[in-house]
């Protein structure tokens, strides 16, 4: 029952969150459906419609929409967005996260408490400029800014990384950029999260000050507290193609493991008089203990929520309870964070645990070794093998690649996962005593190392990365079903099954030609925007062609092109003066100021801050549209602006309103 309820719930968040619906809706729904439903479940005949199911579908699809719009603030009488955002004011803003900063930086999670007078509600996202002088803000810090928000602007490229959806998936639509000095920093009230995060920069301290390397120990931070700040991009990188980057992200494999320890650590418990329940007690209390060491960071509140409930599935000695306590779990924690549905932490999660408890067992009665040597190794590589086959969908469709290799890092990492934890653990408790003795740092030290080399080693088999892999959502879904058959037909053969399986293979294989045949039929000429670059995408079929002004400047524009357009073969060429674009005419003025003699050209294209005069070359040429790209500096490309509003000509400014694609 518990799998259904969570299933309409979040049919009703997906609902609710696309279509902002205010809350009152679902909760007049649910007023008005749940006394009905109470009344037809004891009087409903086992024959005939099923009205009680359909209320409590119904209702429960309401409740998805409810905490959604609940959670996103819709409907409530001080968010901030209610405020005139075009005026300066004072804005108090309380630190909830802090995000991993990049090289020109440090990015935070703020709640808003009052927008000059007014008590106001919502998130923003605050961009600090780094400074190398100014102290970082940590959780729970609280500052006053002069400033007005800005909406966080979608992506300015075709198939590049949407971080504006992203954000607005957290309930996040808008971001301040200031630096530190043009803040105020004040001593915020404790909450939790803040004691907690405290906590784990004091323990990080501490280990900073033992004779740890330095990759050693961003990957023990990452390892153990779930903080990746300090992990180098190569090591980062390493683990990624070597299929065993969730090693580095506190989540569900480190609190499972942590779990099975510690049933293991208190099964004498059982041997007193309801010794289960205090075990269980004592392993919930201590998984949340470690929660707050590591941070209370969502992962591992989300993660601890999780196996608490796991924890009393075991309590309960009930393994046909599985997928209903972990449905549950699920359930629970999507009404007190409904927007967690849309995080791909939280879909990998989920989907490798339920591939687990599912597809392990399966496997192992596929074949069971009689040596126990054997018998180990294959049981590591079936829990590995059913947590990629979960997250294989959600993986291709968000990161296009595939670690073929993933078994190997697992099997020779994973059996020792647990010791690496429980050593871990050790170390920061000694640390934190200030009682660590040197063969201890130097021998776990020692143990990160190699973990680290183990893992470069794989991923240095370029050979086994399947990279570039196009996958859209229509395959994602299909996959998954297409996994499912085919469990539940290795499982149980049956020729329902089979047909199943394969009319899902025959989906798969149609939509990926259909796309392909679509690919084929595609002539396309795009102006991208890039900083100091002019770049034009020209796609004829499964073929395109790159013109530019400095083929060494490209970045990552062309590779997200290439897989999510399913391109071939790529082609680089300069850029030129002049282009026909079928009947129209596309004309280039760069650096060299060079006037072009083409009279009314359809299309001007403005480069490299070219010094021009632009209402003498407006009034000689009569252009019909202008544009200007990533090459020109902002305050040159501001004077062509005005320029052409003055002129009354469209002007397109790729770093303001986004790639230009030409019509044919």
């Amino acid at each position: 029952m518990s799998i259904k309820l969570t299933i309409w719930l979040m049919m009703g968040i997906v609902i609710g969150f696309h279509f902002e619906i205010a809350p009152l809706l679902p909760l007049t729904i649910m007023l008005v459906f749940l006394p009905v439903a109470y009344l037809l479940g004891k009087r409903q005949q086992r024959e005939g419609f099923p009205f009680f199911e359909v209320l409590i579908v119904l209702t429960t699809i309401s409740l998805g929409v409810l905490v959604v719009g609940l959670s996103l603030g819709r409907g409530m009488s001080s968010p901030y967005s209610t405020k005139n955002l075009e005026t300066e004011e004072i804005w108090r803003l309380k630190v909830e996260e802090v995000l991993k900063p990049n090289d020109f930086s440090q990015s935070y999670i703020t709640r808003v408490l009052t927008v000059g007078d007014t008590q106001a509600s919502g998130k923003l996202l605050l961009n600090l400029t780094l400074d190398s002088v100014a102290k970082p803000l940590k959780v729970d810090d609280e500052l006053l800014s002069l400033t007005n928000p800005e909406a966080i602007r979608p992506p300015l490229n075709p198939h590049q990384f949407d971080y504006q959806d992203y954000l607005q998936k957290q309930g996040i639509q808008h971001q301040i950029r200031t630096n530190y000095r043009s803040i105020i920093v004040k001593q915020g009230s404790k909450t939790l999260f803040g004691i907690a995060s405290n906590f784990r920069e004091h323990i990080i301290s501490k280990l900073k000050q033992k004779n740890f390397g330095e990759e050693e120990l961003g990957v023990i931070q990452a390892l153990i507290l779930g903080k990746r700040d300090d992990i180098s991009e190569g090591t980062y990188n390493n683990y990624k193609n070597a299929g065993a980057v969730h090693i580095l992200a506190v989540s569900g494999l480190h609190v499972g493991i942590i779990l099975f320890l510690l049933e293991f650590l208190l099964s004498p418990l059982e041997r007193l008089p309801k010794g289960k329940t205090i075990k269980l007690i004592f392993v919930v209390l201590l998984l949340w203990s470690y929660a707050f060491v590591a941070g209370l960071s969502p992962s591992i509140v989300r993660a601890v929520t999780m196996f608490s409930f796991v924890a009393y599935s075991l309590y309960l000695n009930r393994p046909t309870n599985s997928f209903n306590i972990i449905a549950l779990s699920m359930l629970f924690i999507l009404l007190v964070k409904p927007l967690f549905l849309f995080q791909v932490g939280f879909q990998m999660s989920y989907a490798a645990v339920f591939a687990i408890v599912w597809v392990y067992p399966q496997l192992q009665k596929f074949w069971f070794p009689d040596n126990i040597v054997v018998r180990k190794a294959w049981q590591l590589l079936s829990v590995s093998v059913a947590a990629q086959l979960g997250v294989l969908p959600i993986s291709l469709f968000y990161f296009h690649q595939f670690p073929a290799l993933f078994f190997v890092s697992n099997l020779i990492v994973l059996p020792f996962l647990g010791l690496i934890l429980g050593f871990g653990i050790l170390v920061i408790a000694l640390a934190m005593t200030d009682f660590l003795p040197k063969f201890l740092i130097e021998g776990f030290n020692w143990v990160i190392h190699l973990m680290n080399s183990i893992v470069g080693w794989v991923a240095r088999q370029e050979g086994f990365i399947i990279r570039n892999i196009p996958f859209d959502s229509v395959q994602m879904i299909v996959g998954y079903a297409v996994i499912i058959a085919l469990v539940v037909f290795l499982s149980r053969p049956r020729w329902k099954s089979a047909l199943f399986f394969f009319g899902g293979l025959i989906v798969f294989q149609s939509w990926t030609i259909w796309n392909q045949v679509q690919v084929y039929q595609t002539e396309t000429i795009i102006l991208a925007h890039k900083t100091r670059n002019t770049i034009v995408l020209h796609q004829l079929g499964s073929s395109v062609t790159i013109i530019t002004s400095d083929a060494s400047n490209i970045g990552n524009i062309v590779n997200d092109y290439e897989v999510a357009e399913r391109i071939k073969n790529l082609d680089t060429i300069q850029l030129k003066n002049s282009y026909e674009l079928d009947d129209k005419r596309l004309v280039v003025v760069d650096s060299s100021a060079i006037i072009p003699l083409q009279k009314n050209p359809d299309y001007l294209l403005l480069t490299q801050s070219t010094k021009i005069n632009l209402e003498r070359l407006i009034d000689s040429i009569g252009p019909k549209k202008i544009f200007a790209d990533g090459s020109s500096y902002p305050s040159v490309i501001s004077k062509w602006k005005t320029t052409c509003m003055e002129k009354e000509i469209p002007f397109h400014y790729t770093g303001e309103k986004g790639c230009y694609v030409f019509k044919f």
